[in-house]
């Protein structure tokens, strides 16, 4: 196997082993699409290297369902026109067991401040805070499932030949999370606290980590779960790079090895 295709791989079994945000109850009307686990699924197929995250989430979400055999997928990365003009894109229409299912994808990095709203989906915000996950549940709610009972969905619908009114909607939301260093009092309700992968800490407060290791993935390789072999950088050289992403005002993903051993993901932020 060679390189690209050992870091796809290695995308695709991180995305495997990340949890659904919510399992087994709904959220705000949300409900998850739950699928039977699959042993040693592989990637096989090739992607373009400039494919971003989201896109290539799909592509391995549709490479999973095609795994099951009582799951048929009629329909992919829809765009939806309004003469020529693009109104949205339906991520995927399948079947399960002979139900028609609208699915919508969603894999979701998200940071814990707990000065932000009042309930525990309040709480989580985007990295660099131009994004959290309320604002993303409206977004489905209110946007992205509706489309599939938008008047320029009917041909599509027909085409398929599924009715309307049998459609159950689904999402298959997947994320990890993120809780301030040193911080243990996140309660968990209506999440899925096995999506807690690391935590997240401010630029100024990193001198005290100077006697770890460093690397810094590529944004395709957020996906990756953490693993010791990789060209691991120095504090010195780690902070360099880094001050270049804080100067510009982007939250990298990195991951550290302690003095002890211990691996871990972590967000630094510039944000207060």
């Amino acid at each position: 196997m060679d390189l690209k295709s050992k870091q796809l791989e290695l995308q695709y079994q991180g995305y495997l082993n990340t949890s659904l945000l919510w399992k087994d109850h709904a959220v705000l009307g949300l409900n998850q699409l739950e699928l039977p686990e699959k042993s040693a699924v592989v990637f096989d197929k090739l992607i373009p290297d400039q494919l971003r995250l989201g896109k290539r989430v799909e592509r391995f979400v549709n490479n999973l369902l095609q795994q099951h055999e009582n799951i048929e997928i009629l329909a992919e990365n829809e765009q939806i026109q309004n003469d020529k003009i693009t109104i949205g894109e339906i991520d995927s229409i399948l079947k399960f067991d002979d139900v028609p299912i609208h699915l919508e994808i969603v894999f979701k990095f998200y940071l814990y401040d707990p000065l932000i709203g009042s309930s525990e989906i309040e709480h989580w915000i985007g990295p660099n805070r131009n994004d959290n996950l309320v604002k993303k549940l409206h977004k489905l709610k209110d946007k992205q499932l509706p489309l599939i009972r938008n008047i320029h969905t009917k041909p599509l619908l027909r085409k398929l030949k599924i009715n309307l009114e049998d459609i159950l909607q689904r999402v298959h939301f997947k994320a990890l999370l993120f809780e301030p260093y040193n911080t243990k009092t996140i309660e968990f309700k209506l999440l899925n606290k096995d999506c807690l992968k690391g935590f997240y800490i401010h630029f100024s407060e990193i001198q005290q980590f100077s006697q770890s290791k460093f690397y810094i993935p590529s944004k395709t390789d957020w996906l990756q779960d953490i693993h010791p072999y990789v060209n691991w950088l120095t504090f010195e050289s780690f902070n360099k790079i880094l001050m270049i992403q804080i100067n510009e005002k982007r939250a990298p993903l990195c991951w550290i090895k302690f003095p002890n051993g211990i691996l871990k993901k972590f967000f630094v932020v510039w944000w207060d």
